[in-house]
Order: structure tokens, then sequence, then C-alpha cells
């Protein structure tokens, strides 16, 4: 499942102002059932660059479509993300 501009602005809108302690990513589990979700914490990602930036969060995109995951820049090959908790 690709994700779609609207699918990107759904996730700017969970992570954009939310809090750590919130748990904004209750709502992504129920909006996006079938799109695989990784938290972490920012460290784990160190030396990758993030598809978004956001306050508490940074947001990666993960193309799954291969044996191997990669990240990914590009939305229409985007199968899951990883959102890393910033510190």
């Amino acid at each position: 499942m690709a994700m779609t501009q609207d699918d990107l602005a759904h996730i700017e809108a969970l992570l954009a102002n939310a809090r750590k302690e919130e748990q904004p990513l209750a709502d992504f589990r129920q909006r996006f059932p079938g799109v695989s979700l990784t938290r972490c914490d920012a460290q784990d990602m160190s030396g990758e660059t993030a598809y978004r930036e956001y306050p508490q969060f940074n947001l990666y995109l993960v193309d799954g479509r291969d044996h191997c995951w990669r990240l990914t820049g590009d939305p229409a090959a985007a199968t899951g993300v990883v959102v890393a908790v910033r510190n």
C-alpha cells in the first residue's frame, strides 16, 4: 500500500503538534491498519535522513516491497513508517 498525499497529511496532523507523552500512534494504527508502524528513539536512526521532522518526532518512510526493507523518500514506494521520538 503506497502512501498518498492524504495519508501523509493525516500523519502530519498526528505528529506536528503531539507531545511525547501523548499517544498519537494509536490513531495511526486505527487509520492505517495495513501499514507497518515502527516506533523507536531518534538515536536509533542516527545517520539517516528523516522524511519529515516535527518538534517531538521524526518520520521515516519504509519501502518493504522487496525482501529487505529500506528507507525511502518516495511516498509512492512506502509500505510502512518509522516514527522516532526526539529527545
